[in-house]
């Protein structure tokens, strides 16, 4: 029976790293063996930025809450309270895109916040 060798197969995965690693510096695009290195770390790292990038997006809308109930003379706990006691289900994206583009919008959801603390 005839040996399989795997030089098919090796050029096929060194091709496919070096093509990942294509714009890296120096002998990171050029050597399969530090391009592959840092292909694995560029994926480590995508990685983690996109478990971030929702942590930042978070943080981002509940800031930009916090300033407009600052705006409004209460404050973002009290306002999130409210919400859910007044049973106003938005989530904090849209409460965002409230807070920036409509400021009356934004008044009236601090009005109701304010009545549905005050009557449970």
């Amino acid at each position: 029976m005839a040996r399989i060798k795997t030089g098919i197969l090796s050029h096929k995965r060194r091709k496919k790293i070096l093509k990942l690693s294509k714009g890296y510096y120096g002998a990171k695009s050029k050597q399969f063996r530090t391009a592959k290195q840092t292909v694995m770390r560029a994926g480590l790292h995508a990685y983690i930025g996109r478990k971030n990038k929702k942590r930042d997006f978070r943080r981002l809308w509940i800031l930009r809450i916090s300033a407009a109930c600052k705006l409004n003379n209460t404050n973002y706990s009290r306002f999130i309270n409210g919400l859910k006691k007044s049973g106003t289900e938005l989530n904090r994206k849209m409460l965002s895109e409230i807070a920036v583009a409509d400021p009356q919008g934004f008044l009236q959801l601090v009005e109701k916040s304010k009545t549905g603390a005050q009557n449970p």
